[in-house]
């Protein structure tokens, strides 16, 4: 072990670090649900959490990088990648808190079928056999976790369902828009995005309070420490994930983010927050198999992405 690693060539060791980055922000991600949990105990909804986190990310962003907001004038276009963004974030969030948390994951990372759909729609990429194929495994893969031996069919059923379902969904959207906007400013498209899951966090979390629908905010005193770690952690993922990517493969970077699978399995069954079944581990095989050869498809075919975290 030491000797190799005395040999190892520099490109050898920034491609280390760089997939240690992207296992880095796979952790944060899969993990996050714990804390998230932690607040909402102590009165703060996950919705507020993620309005108060990305609103302070937003804010740190536009004083290092103030002009940036001239590209989003320039690019309106941006406006709706920040409400995709915006909505795939509290989607994630929210679901995370409210359910089995393997189960929200799994149904989460359809979003390589969904990119089969988003891309055809949006990009004008038609689909090739191999790609309906793979979308055609991860909606099998669905359909055999969905399916209880409570119900008849195999339906989303309970609000974390529908939320992971969507999340993954508004995930592939924006993934697609970030290709299809790729000409922007990368400072305004981060702006945005920030802006974005903020704005529509914190916009959601309002109504939803003033409807009676979500408790008013109550911000103790113990959950600020975890509040901050919490935003900390997302701020250090996002620097992990733009290190990390910028010096891998698209499909590299896509195969070392469904490592968030497997720390999320591990720490909710660690912590009770997952029912592990024969049903589930093959449903969720099956997407995990197909978010791989999603990910090993020629450039252009397969699709690559991570929240804006």
């Amino acid at each position: 072990m030491l000797a190799a690693a005395a040999h190892a060539t520099p490109a050898g060791r920034s491609a280390s670090l760089a997939a240690g980055a992207l296992v880095f922000n796979a952790f944060v991600w899969g993990v996050s649900w714990w804390p998230l949990r932690q607040l909402q105990a102590h009165g703060l909804h996950p919705l507020w959490v993620t309005g108060l986190i990305y609103l302070l990310v937003f804010s740190t962003l536009l004083a290092l990088h103030f002009k940036a907001w001239r590209g989003i004038a320039a690019y309106p276009q941006l406006c709706i990648l920040g409400l995709v963004s915006g909505l795939t974030n509290i989607c994630f969030n929210w679901a995370v808190t409210m359910g089995d948390v393997v189960r929200v994951i799994l149904l989460f990372y359809l979003m390589p079928a969904w990119s089969v759909l988003v891309a055809w729609a949006l990009l004008g990429e038609k689909p090739t056999w191999p790609s309906l194929l793979r979308l055609l495994l991860a909606m099998s893969g669905v359909l055999v976790v969905l399916k209880t031996p409570h119900s008849p069919w195999p339906l989303p059923h309970s609000g974390a369902d529908w939320l992971a379902i969507l999340g993954g969904f508004s995930f592939a959207v924006t993934n697609a828009m970030l290709r299809k906007y790729s000409h922007t400013p990368s400072a305004s498209r981060m702006l945005a995005m920030f802006g974005g899951c903020g704005l529509v966090a914190t916009g959601v979390a309002l109504f939803g309070t003033a409807q009676q629908l979500l408790p008013a905010p109550s911000l103790e005193v113990v959950s600020l420490p975890i509040l901050l770690a919490l935003g900390l952690g997302f701020m250090a993922s996002n620097a992990a994930l733009q290190y990390g990517a910028a010096r891998l493969a698209a499909s590299t970077t896509a195969v070392v983010m469904l490592t968030e699978i497997l720390f999320a399995s591990l720490s909710a069954a660690a912590l009770g927050a997952a029912q592990f079944s024969p049903r589930i581990l093959l449903g969720g095989a099956l997407i995990v198999l197909a978010a791989v050869l999603a990910a090993m498809a020629p450039a252009g075919n397969g699709q690559s992405g991570a929240k804006s975290s």
